[in-house]
């Protein structure tokens, strides 16, 4: 942590290095008989530091360098440029290149894989550095300013919380109401439906308010929540500064604008992406967000170009570019009515705004065609041309969860190579970031091009509100704080000071390089980013070698001019790697999507009953559904009219349900979107109790495959059916419900039913597994967590 100089706003005046501080001990109270012969002494409520800054911290998801307008992009954001006006522009600030990672780092001022992040919550694994638990001795900067005085809360997307931890059985150690926040309104997962999303207030998962026919949706409920805490809070304590993050779903995939935005950004994509690459690399350069002479990287010979594509692809592609457009601009504009109701209220003189768009490069995973539904792309299953065709009338509505095609995600990081996933070269890792506070940064308007990263944020929240780095924190010693504070880059004409920030590693799913003093080693490895499975091994990874003092693009490879200085930086980052927690490397992908990965409640259980009331399990706390043999049981009663759902697991996404239908049992597996299937008894039952049982089996243990299904009434076969492809990993980030299906809907029949609730009576809901672990899992968990 840097000594502030006369330049920083506060003096540090908290030497409290073991948090929190000690209860009151009434040391100056005189306790007499009577209280008529005492005087008191009564705890003061916490203060903080005289007119420490109220902090809004914006973070947006999946966004390239290329795409706002506030970096020289074309998708329109102009509450980005109001603040970039009223602020500073940070054109060489760095996150990890995927979502987790980004995130544990800026919560916690240490390096991911410090953190045990190294991947997303979904694929940990049994490492130090890839675990997905925020160790306890690595506070997050909400805890620490909540201890210094501020109220903080948190609005919009958590990935931080274990993939294994996230059910109503905890443990909720890693949530963000105990990690320091107050407050929390929004989803835990790497992404929700905008239209029907996964809502938690606090710990408790709750329905949305409302249904997209009434307008609803996501960005605009959590601006709704957001603005609504900040002016309770400063109605009931206006003297206490507030923390609030704003971390919004978009414009992570699915890329779902609302209904009344759609449309905005029509036409003007149809230039392709080639072209969209040169007409803001030029803007760039003209408006200085990047140095005269930078090179606008070529394309890679994996990305095929935009005039080599028909026609009719070339209309899909360019609906998919308007319809992200439309979800960024909004979700600007949600973040411009957070500011303006602080502007209202009469605080954002004094409010810092920390404006980060993006927590990595734009995304590839979409396929090189684009996809309907990106969690099919994410099971390692990618859509063929005609599949995504099919769905471009509807692309971005409710029941559709699309991402764009590669070439977007390319564009969308102009200049840089590369995409999201990729921590060698900017395309993964450079995210523009606005600051603005009017009452302490004067220097408005200007460019900043110091190297810092996103572990940098912690430090420099402490050193302005004047928070010493603390070595206890609720009894955990606390690790050292990892990040550089950039509070100097604050003072006025401090664009030419030189960065505190000197050397940083950068390592995803085996893609790795090594920052010092001007020079980066790059690394891409292997599996592309929108390859999501294979492995490919390290001996054939070819480094590469670039000066980014003069060539800001990563352009000109110079390794083989500089080989003594690429070994150094070789060598460099392998020391890095052992301090940090970086090893073992890792490229696998959907791969680690598997459930039976990481620790579980229902680890080794060859039966599992749930009763009513018993909804919204995450998949990844819940029993392993997909790709395994299991038989459903469901004692039921009913009466003649009697229907809902017994059992559902995810949603319009993926997913399958177990229903009443027209007084008959039916089977519906969703296969994401794509195809559909239904087993449904041919005769409707009559009132009374049943048994209703559902025999679900595989055909082979290779995931994805077809499997059989069987239907059956009090012990006897009514209906059978099968399944030509199954879900090969999970079905997304919705749920398993018993009695409702909760979220979107698994069948779109149901959809104006809402939940869906079963109108009978539900005794239980039984699942009994054949060979409850697919083949390898357990093995593959003991090696995942160095089990004996």
């Amino acid at each position: 942590m840097p000594t502030p100089t006369s330049e920083t706003p506060f003096e540090v005046h908290l030497d409290h290095t073991h948090l929190p501080e000690p209860e009151w001990d009434f040391r100056n109270a005189r306790i007499g008989m009577y209280a008529t012969e005492s005087s008191p002494d009564f705890p003061p409520n916490k203060q903080a530091p005289a007119g420490a800054p109220n902090i809004l911290l914006v973070l947006l998801d999946d966004v390239g360098f290329g795409w706002s307008s506030a970096c020289g992009g074309l998708v329109r954001m102009p509450t980005a440029e109001r603040l970039a006006g009223n602020g500073l522009f940070y054109n060489q600030f760095h996150t990890t290149a995927l979502c987790s990672p980004t995130r544990a780092a800026l919560l916690t001022g240490r390096n991911h894989h410090s953190v045990a992040t190294g991947v997303i919550a979904e694929m940990a694994t049994g490492y130090p550095g890839y675990c997905g638990i925020i160790p306890k001795g690595c506070a997050t900067f909400a805890e620490l300013l909540k201890q210094a005085g501020y109220t903080s809360a948190w609005f919009g997307k958590n990935h931080n919380v274990p993939d294994n931890q996230t059910s109503a059985a905890g443990p909720f150690d890693n949530w963000p109401t105990y990690q320091g926040f107050d407050y929390f309104y929004g989803f835990i997962s790497g992404e929700t439906d905008q239209f029907y999303p996964s809502l938690l207030s606090n710990t408790d998962p709750i329905e949305p308010p409302a249904k997209p026919g009434d307008g609803y949706h996501l960005t605009r409920d959590l601006a709704d929540q957001c603005i609504g805490w900040i002016r309770q809070q400063k109605s009931i304590a206006p003297e206490r500064p507030f923390l609030a993050y704003f971390s919004t779903g978009a414009a992570h995939a699915p890329h779902q604008p609302p209904l009344d935005w759609r449309g905005r950004n029509e036409g003007r994509f149809d230039m392709g992406w080639d072209k969209y690459r040169e007409q803001v690399h030029a803007e760039q350069i003209k408006r200085g967000i990047i140095p005269k002479g930078t090179r606008l990287t070529e394309r890679p010979e994996q990305i095929p170009s935009w005039d080599s594509q028909p026609p009719e692809h070339q209309k899909l592609f360019s609906r998919q570019a308007e319809n992200y457009a439309d979800f960024l601009e909004h979700a600007d504009f949600e973040t411009g009515r957070i500011v303006d109701a602080i502007e209202g209220m009469g605080e954002l003189d004094n409010t810092l705004v920390i404006y980060i768009i993006g927590d990595n490069g734009s995304s590839g995973e979409g396929s090189l065609v684009g996809t309907p539904n990106e969690i099919m792309s994410l099971n390692g299953r990618q859509p063929s041309m005609e599949e995504s065709i099919g769905f471009m009338d509807r692309w971005g509505l409710p029941g559709t969860s699309p991402h764009y095609a590669v070439g977007w995600a390319w564009a969308g990081d102009t200049p840089f190579q590369w995409t999201k996933q990729v921590a060698s070269h900017f395309g993964g890792t450079r995210n523009a970031m606005i600051v603005s506070w009017p009452r302490q940064i004067t220097d408005t308007g200007q460019m900043r091009s110091q190297f810092h990263h996103c572990i940098d944020l912690m430090p420099t929240l402490m050193e302005i509100v004047g928070i010493t780095e603390p070595r206890e924190v609720n009894g955990f010693i606390q690790r050292p704080i990892e990040g550089t504070s950039f509070a100097y880059t604050f003072a006025n004409g401090a664009g030419s000071v030189p960065s505190t920030h000197t050397h940083q590693y950068f390592e995803m799913l085996g893609n790795r390089a090594m920052y010092a003093d001007g020079w980066i080693a790059s690394c891409r490895h292997g599996r592309l980013p929108w390859e999501t499975s294979g492995s490919s091994g390290f001996d054939e990874d070819t480094w590469e070698l670039y000066n980014i003092t003069e060539d800001f693009s990563q352009g000109v490879d110079l390794a083989a001019k500089e080989p003594k200085r690429l070994r150094q930086l070789q060598d460099l980052f392998m020391a890095e790697a052992a301090k940090y927690n970086v090893l073992p490397l890792d490229d696998r992908f959907a791969e680690r999507l598997d459930v039976t990965l990481r620790p579980s409640y229902f680890h080794g259980r060859d039966e599992v009953t749930f009763y009513p009331g018993m909804t919204r399990l995450p998949e990844g706390s819940g029993p392993k559904l997909v790709g395994v043999p299991f038989t459903l049981t469901a004692p039921v009663k009913i009466e003649r009219d009697t229907e809902g759902v017994i059992f559902a697991l995810g949603g319009d996404a993926a997913g399958f349900s177990l229903f009443f239908w027209e007084g008959k049992p039916r089977f519906h597996y969703n296969f994401f979107g794509i195809r559909r299937y239904d087993v449904v008894s041919p005769e409707a039952l009559p009132a009374g109790e049943h048994t209703i049982e559902l025999a679900f089996t595989p055909a082979s243990p290779p995931p994805g495959g077809p499997a059989d299904v069987v239907l059956s009434v009090n012990g006897k076969e009514v209906a059978r059916g099968h399944i030509d492809e199954q879900v090969p990993q999970r079905c997304g980030t919705e749920t398993m419900d018993v009695g409702m299906d909760c979220v979107s809907p698994v069948c779109a029949d149901y959809e104006e039913k809402g939940l869906f609730p079963f109108t009978g009576t539900i005794d239980s809901v039984t699942l009994r597994f054949g060979d409850h672990e697919p083949p390898g899992g357990m093995e593959r968990l003991k090696l995942a967590t160095r089990m004996d």
